[in-house]
């Protein structure tokens, strides 16, 4: 997809997002606040999932993290700020991914997908068990804190998740999505593709691969202990199912269905997911076994994700331009 047009369809979509809140009712616009946390997070996820080939079964250890650390600096230190707060989970999020990288990326394959499970399950034993410290399967309660120095103590809930933090995730995410379309187009960028395409030829050509990606592993960390943030604010609570294994499947179903070979793909599937799951879990129990069939058909039908199968309808008319 060329660029302006890459830009004319990320603008209308975030358009058309600070328009919902103004034409819907306040809950669909409280229920793009987990959207807007996943295509954070999984902006960073695809940085290592679609851009640099290695595939992660326990990145929602990043999200925990991000989550925990809010409970912690805001419920226990009192720090009151949610931009000191983001900051500070995102800094202290990326400092043991890169131990945990630097054991990871020296594999590849399924070999690199299951250490991360396992340090990932791991860190769930520990929020488990360890009840007086991260409160166990209670998990810990995530305060409101200011926005921009603003209390917004006049709102309540549904009232904040639909209005001031609706905006303010929204802004969060273009951010995101901003900073990681300079990393991708980046020469750094070009290095994790070039890696994921063919790693050894890579090297002899004089890249760093192991440097490469445990620096797109560090980073995608970042991203996600972000998005880990945003969801603990909104539910109040930072629970330890944010890390169990099941949680970083979703992030790879998510991924999948919009389409990893896409930068857009992740934020879509983010937004499909989101929508997908809130309208099956209102008409069945068995809403997991129709998201399974929904991505086997895509999978099957479209590799390339939804962003995949949109760029196949919008093919024809680029060669008519041509």
């Amino acid at each position: 997809m060329k660029p302006y047009r890459a830009a004319a369809l990320a603008a209308a979509g975030t358009l058309g997002l600070m328009l919902l809140p103004l034409a819907a009712p306040p809950y669909y616009a409280a229920l793009m606040i987990p959207f807007f946390a996943y295509a954070i997070a999984l902006i960073g996820f695809n940085l290592l999932f679609g851009y640099t080939g290695l595939l992660s079964f326990g990145h929602a250890m990043f999200l925990g993290a991000g989550a925990y650390g809010a409970a912690v600096l805001a419920g226990v230190l009192g720090i009151q700020s949610f931009e000191a707060v983001l900051l500070a989970v995102v800094l202290f999020t990326m400092a043991p991914a890169l131990p945990i990288g630097f054991l990871c990326v020296r594999n590849v394959g399924i070999f690199f997908g299951m250490l991360t499970l396992a340090f990932g399950m791991l860190f769930y034993s520990f929020l488990f068990k360890f009840y007086h410290l991260t409160g166990g399967d209670s998990g810990m309660r995530v305060p409101r804190m200011k926005l921009i120095g603003l209390e917004l103590a006049q709102y309540n809930k549904i009232e904040l998740l639909s209005g001031p933090f609706y905006y303010y995730c929204l802004a969060l995410m273009v951010l995101a999505a901003l900073l990681m379309w300079r990393i991708v187009h980046s020469p750094f960028g070009l290095h994790l593709r070039a890696i994921r395409d063919n790693a050894r030829k890579a090297e002899y050509l004089g890249v760093h691969v192991r440097r490469f990606r445990l620096a797109a592993f560090v980073i995608s960390a970042g991203f996600g202990a972000a998005g880990g943030a945003i969801l603990g604010f909104r539910i109040g609570i930072a629970d330890p199912e944010l890390v169990y294994w099941t949680h970083s499947g979703q992030l790879v179903f998510m991924t999948v269905l919009g389409g990893f070979s896409n930068f857009f793909g992740p934020i879509i599937g983010a937004l499909a997911f989101t929508l997908l799951q809130d309208q099956l879990q209102s008409l069945t129990q068995y809403w997991r076994f129709i998201l399974g069939a929904i991505l086997a058909v895509i999978v099957i039908g479209f590799p390339g994700g939804i962003a995949g199968a949109f760029g196949a309808l919008l093919r024809p008319l680029a060669r008519a331009e041509t």
